[in-house]
Parts: C-alpha cells; sequence; structure tokens
C-alpha cells in the first residue's frame, strides 16, 4: 500500500492507493484545507490517526515547490515540508519517503491515464517515445518536461511557471506595464493561474470596464473572485470577465506553445490543472491552439504535436504512486527525492 499526496496552496489531497502491476486503485481518500494546517506533517499525523492499522510501504507527495535533498519550501504555502519528519510520523524509513515537485508527480500520472481522462484539442501525429510537456495552471503554474529514458517516462523537475512573460501585441504589453507597476518582475504564473485571472480582470476593469454590475460586485466579495470571472465568462452575461478569459485562454496557448518548443513535444502536450477542465468550453473555441501554433516558421512543426487536457483530476496521486513503482522496480537508479 502506497500513501501519496498531492499539496497545493488551496488544498492538500491525501490518499492510500493499492498497485496492482500496472494498476492503481484509490482505497482511501481525504481532502484538508491547506491554509487551516501549520505543516504537511500535521496534515499526515491525523490522517494517519483516523485511519490506523494502515500497512504502508512507502510514501510520495507531490508539492508545489522545489524539491531538493528531501526537503520543499512550498511556494504559495508557509510549509517547510521535511520528508524525514513525515517518515517518523509514517514509521518507515526516511529512504521510503519520497517528495517530487507538483508537477513532477502529476507527470508521472500521465501513463496512468485513460482515453476517457483527457480531451484532445489538437489530433497531431505523436511520436513513438518523443519527448512529453506537462503545463499545468491553477493556484499557480507549473510546467514539466518529460523524457523517454529507455524504459519509461520521467519528468524532470521545473519552476518554468516562473519565467518572464513575453507579450506579443499591444494589449498584453499594456497588461504587462500595468502589472509592472503593481508587481515589479512578471512572470507567466502572474497570469496563468487564478490570482493571474483576477489581475487580467483588474487590468481590464480599471483601464476600459469601469461600470462593474452590483451583482457582479457582490459575487466577487462573496466568492472565489477567480472563480466567479471564469463562470461569468462562460455564461458571457459581463464583457469586463469575457474579456478577461479571453485574454487568459490566448496567453495560455502561447506559453504552452512556449513550453513545446522549448522541449520539442513530438510525444504531446498535456494540459493539466484545476482551470482547463473547468473552461473546457472556451479552450475548444481554438483561440488556445491558434496561439500555440503561432510560431513564426516553426508552426507547422508545433501544429503536428497533439495537445491535450487532462480531465482526471486524481492524476498527481496516481503520478506519486506511479513513482513509487518506477523506484522499486529501478532500485539501481539515483533519486534525489
Amino acid at each position: 500500500m502506497y500513501l501519496v499526496g498531492d499539496i497545493g496552496g488551496t488544498k492538500t489531497n491525501i490518499a492510500v492507493i493499492d498497485s496492482n502491476n500496472n494498476s492503481y486503485k484509490i482505497v482511501l481518500e481525504k481532502s484538508y484545507l491547506s491554509k487551516n494546517h501549520d505543516s504537511l506533517r500535521t496534515i499526515v499525523k491525523e490522517f494517519i490517526e483516523e485511519n490506523k492499522n494502515l500497512n504502508l510501504t512507502c510514501a510520495c507527495f507531490g508539492v508545489a515547490g522545489p524539491v531538493k535533498d528531501g526537503l520543499c519550501d512550498a511556494t504559495n504555502l508557509p510549509w517547510l515540508v521535511d520528508s524525514k519528519k513525515i517518515s517518523e510520523v509514517l514509521n518507515l524509513k526516511s529512504s521510503q519517503v519520497s517528495l517530487l515537485n507538483d508537477l513532477e508527480a502529476a507527470a508521472y500520472g500521465i501513463e496512468t491515464l485513460e482515453e476517457k481522462d483527457v480531451f484532445v484539442l489538437n489530433q497531431g501525429t505523436e511520436q513513438k517515445n518523443g519527448t512529453r510537456c506537462l503545463l499545468s495552471a491553477g493556484t499557480g503554474l507549473g510546467e514539466s518536461i518529460i523524457f523517454w529514458d529507455g524504459k519509461g517516462y520521467r519528468p524532470s523537475p521545473s519552476e518554468g511557471g516562473h519565467t518572464d512573460f513575453a507579450s506579443r501585441n499591444k494589449i498584453e504589453i499594456d497588461l504587462l506595464n500595468y502589472l509592472i507597476n503593481k508587481y515589479g518582475r512578471i512572470s507567466y504564473e502572474r497570469i496563468l493561474s487564478g490570482p493571474g485571472l483576477l489581475n487580467i480582470y483588474s487590468f481590464f476593469k480599471d483601464t476600459a470596464y469601469q461600470n462593474t454590475p452590483p451583482w457582479l460586485l457582490e459575487r466577487l466579495k462573496a466568492e472565489d473572485p477567480s472563480a466567479v470571472i471564469s463562470d461569468v465568462a462562460m455564461s458571457k452575461k459581463d464583457e469586463c470577465c469575457e474579456k478577461a478569459l479571453e485574454l487568459f485562454v490566448s496567453v495560455y496557448g502561447a506559453e504552452a506553445g512556449n513550453l513545446a518548443l522549448t522541449s520539442l513535444s513530438t510525444g504531446g502536450v498535456y494540459i493539466g490543472g484545476g482551470i482547463a477542465p473547468k473552461i473546457l468550453n472556451k479552450l475548444k473555441e481554438g483561440a488556445f491552439i491558434q496561439s500555440f501554433t503561432n510560431k513564426g516558421r516553426l508552426s507547422v512543426m508545433v501544429s503536428h504535436m497533439p495537445v491535450k487536457v487532462i480531465l482526471n483530476e486524481k492524476m498527481p496521486l496516481l503520478g506519486c504512486a506511479n513513482f513509487l513503482k518506477y523506484k522499486t522496480d529501478n532500485k539501481s537508479l539515483a533519486y534525489s527525492q
């Protein structure tokens, strides 16, 4: 039995997974609001106390942040995650507990996906054993490049979501200047994330749509603003929200294309995270793929790359389990986690 976790800025999902050959079954699962706990160790301890007599063989946790020597200073949480302290709670050896960057964990989950778990935005032509990439917008923006190592796919940890935002036209230049005045340096995560969608909306509201309807103001105060903006935009109830989501989707496609070029992802480009499934109808309209393939002299090459939206929200948990199996099956390989 594997204990696995998907640790994000908003929520932390913990699960027990049973592995049988190359299939995985979630036996137990619980979700926690991350902000209500002072550490991952506290959450794991609570989970173990609620579910005694678990026959755990090892554990793996995907954390939003860079991992080094079993430590991760979480990007969107005031947590320092320490695999050794977690191993003490689980009564396991430190070598039996692994930490992965959250996108690295999710990338390991791609191999577990079934046809029903993805929506194909661009059919393309998948090259056997070709490099893949994963781009996921949620509370933050994660990116990963996934290489074929001769036996299977192995993702590379990355903090690519924090690279400098590159504007492509006047409206994006204006957005960049607006955000520079607010934050200073601007990364892609300042735009391609839940808070990023709010940033785009604020830009349009402050520069072109200053008369916000009272009903929208009430919803923005009472609910998660980013979720409200996307919901209102999808239902076409407010032009400012629509403009914000349109620009979000266009930039999302452009950065997916950037990552596809950087990694030469002939094996496929995967769009993960919590936002994409919620705005799938908007992604289908074409602006995403138009921006994805608009790469000048390399546009034809990029257009041949498959693009798939991941619909299975359990993929990061399954990815942790897949990593543990891969680690067990390849004990001679060196692991830094």
